[in-house]
Parts: C-alpha cells; structure tokens; sequence
C-alpha cells in the first residue's frame, strides 16, 4: 500500500518500486521527522493565537535538496505526523536564464499550494558585487530578506529551509578556517527581529541521498549556477577536503557530524562557555569525566 494511489502524496506518484529506493525514501522520512522532534520544531509553545495551527514557509529553489524537503514534508503531513500547514515559495531573482515555469508547473501538477514570487535581486547584486568577486553572500541575504517578508504576509510561523547534513558540516568547517569561530547553521533558530522561526527539517539527511532521491523521482532540477559565480568557492574547496577524507574512510562525515552534537565546553578554550576561573581541585569527580576522554599519563 505504500505507493497505492490512493493512500500517498502525488509527490510520490511514480516513485520507484525497488527495495533499494523504498528504504533510501524511509531513510530520509525518519531523519527528517526525527530533526523535527528532536529540536521541537512543532512545539506549540509561543504559537500566535491558540488552536490555530503553525505554518510553514517552505522555501524551493528547485534543486534537489529542496525537492527532497518538500516531498519529505508532505509524506509526514500525509501520514499525520507533522500538524502543520504547508506553502511552498519560490523566490524567482531574476537570473538570466531561470526556467521561471518550471517550478509553478510542478506545483500546480503535485497539488502543492504555492507562491511564487519575482523580485529582481539580481541586478542589485551585479551593481554592487566588484567584479570577479562571488555574489552568494548578498544574494543569499537579500534572498533571505525577501522570503521573511512573505513569510509576514502569509502568516507563516517559520521559514523552512532545505539544508542538509553536508551544508552544516562544510558550514562548521569554513567557519573553523576562515571565520575564527566554532559555528554552523542551526536546525532551529529565530531570526533577528525575532517573529520568525528558521528551520532545517534535513539536518540529518546526507547530501548524497538527497541527490539520489531526486534523481530516481525525475524531478525536474533547475542548476544553482545560473549568475555563473559558483567557481572557486572557499565552500567548493571545503567540500573537496571532505570529499577526499570521506573516500579515505567511508563514515567519516557522519562521525564529524556527530560531533557537533556532542560539544565538550570544558574541554574547549572558550571561558564564555566554562568557568576555568572557578575550577577548583576536588570540584570535579572522576565520574563526571567522559570516559572515553583518555586519562593523561
């Protein structure tokens, strides 16, 4: 019954019925949901107005992450386990070249309510960015910018983005060699006027699942390389490194990954995070140690 017409999301419709594709399609339903539950994205505390259900502002950029977030979404919200509401955006900045019919085609086709809406970010960008410099970072923000004002208007609770595990773990990772810091992109944040949710419901899901699962549904992708700005990237060179670690030692992404969820603040050097002033002999017990730090000798 798992793909019987009648008891599944048109997303799903024609979805291969090999055994390899319905255990990668469960893989990503169950990461997805347990991201959702494990950083309370549909808690209920702080919604607007009482027994009025959340919504979500799903942002599509029509690639394959983003196709990959929004049938995940609609699989849950199919089966019950996700009470919210859905409204898909795509935020067309006028690239040139954007198939801008693609994605209201599929929408409408997939019974997904939509906006889709045209703000011409690009030529800001062009006018602003020195030549030969990358404009992801004020296209990002002026993108940004753009989807929190509809997401007011709409009425939405959160603006829900398709980041996977990968983004996260290259995030942490340019921020270690070329930020300073120990920082990555949350799965839950509010944004900085604080009405706002920012989610990241594939914060578990690996970027190469994503890509096969999109491919194996034929969703029609649309390139994030239309401003033709993606080459040399300091996060293309990141993902090279982990690239090559990963093919060293398979699982080693997912190691790293882990360890973002099991910070040590004191075995850091960050005094905003431990007290090293008020550490004291005897204040600590050996038991309170993590036993898989090794002693010193």
């Amino acid at each position: 019954m798992l793909d019987d017409l009648d008891d599944i999301h048109p997303l799903f419709h024609g979805a291969p019925s090999s055994a390899s594709f319905k255990k990668l399609r469960k893989r990503i339903v169950r990461q997805t949901r347990e991201a959702i539950e494990q950083y309370g994205m549909v808690d209920r505390a702080g919604a607007p107005t009482e027994g009025k259900r959340d919504k979500w502002l799903v942002c599509l950029s029509g690639g394959k992450d983003s196709y990959t977030l929004l049938a995940a979404l609609y699989e849950l919200k199919w089966r019950g386990l996700l009470p919210v509401d859905l409204l898909a955006c795509n935020l067309d900045q006028g690239q040139p070249g954007f198939p801008s019919t693609v994605l209201p085609e599929f929408l409408e086709r997939m019974g997904v309510e939509h906006r889709i809406e045209y703000q011409d970010t690009y030529s800001i960008v062009k006018d602003k960015v020195p030549a030969g410099r990358t404009y992801c970072a004020l296209c990002s923000r002026l993108r940004r910018g753009n989807l929190y004002r509809i997401a007011r208007e709409e009425g939405c609770t959160a603006v829900v983005l398709g980041h996977h595990r990968d983004d996260i773990l290259e995030t942490f990772f340019m921020n270690l060699f070329h930020g300073g810091r120990l920082a990555t992109m949350p799965p839950k944040l509010v944004n900085e006027e604080g009405d706002l949710f920012v989610f990241r419901p594939l914060a578990h899901v690996a970027e190469a699942d994503c890509e096969k699962f999109a491919r194996d549904m034929n969703y029609p992708i649309i390139p994030c390389d239309l401003c033709g700005s993606q080459d040399g990237l300091q996060r293309q060179q990141v993902k090279q490194i982990l690239d090559k670690w990963e093919k060293n030692s398979p699982g080693r992404r997912q190691v790293m990954f882990r360890s973002l969820m099991n910070v040590r603040p004191s075995h850091m050097l960050d005094p905003k995070l431990f007290d090293f002033n008020g550490l004291a002999l005897g204040s600590v017990k050996f038991e309170q140690i993590d036993p898989e730090i090794p002693k010193l000798r």
